[in-house]
């Protein structure tokens, strides 16, 4: 049951690595906001490593770098990449719930609502309407 564990962590690390160049883009509330948002991200990869090498497991590891999917140059490229990270984290989470189960179900489930959470905080920021989507992290 890995297999969609695995495709969550490298999903975080990804997330974590793009809240480097947001939050250097951001001031004021923002910037502790995308502080408090890769935190969370951190916080959700250490416990997917412990989670997949108990017992023996091995985790993948990250990436040296990874690439973003547009330059951030200003506070609105930092926001519209913020929102796309928790959109994109939140997809990879939504599709772990078809195939996992009990604990890693819930974990999943409870990944998808932040992720859902922040990505709606993100858009209130940045002033795009709606700021909700009817299905977190289903694609559009």
């Amino acid at each position: 049951m890995s297999g969609p564990l695995d495709a969550a962590l490298a999903a975080e690390y990804a997330a974590i690595f793009a809240y480097g160049p947001i939050g250097v883009r951001l001031t004021g509330a923002a910037a502790t906001d995308a502080r408090a948002a890769e935190a969370a991200h951190r916080t959700r990869r250490d416990a997917l490593v412990l989670l997949l090498t108990a017992g023996g497991g091995t985790a993948p590891a990250a990436a040296a770098s990874y690439e973003l999917p547009y330059p951030v140059t200003d506070p609105a490229s930092a926001l519209r990449l913020a929102v796309e990270v928790e959109e994109r984290t939140g997809a990879v989470w939504r599709a772990a719930l078809a195939t996992t189960t009990g604990v890693e179900r819930g974990r999943a489930l409870d990944a998808l609502t932040d992720c859902a959470v922040r990505a709606t905080r993100w858009r209130r920021t940045a002033g795009i309407s709606p700021a909700t989507v009817a299905f977190p992290g289903r694609p559009t």
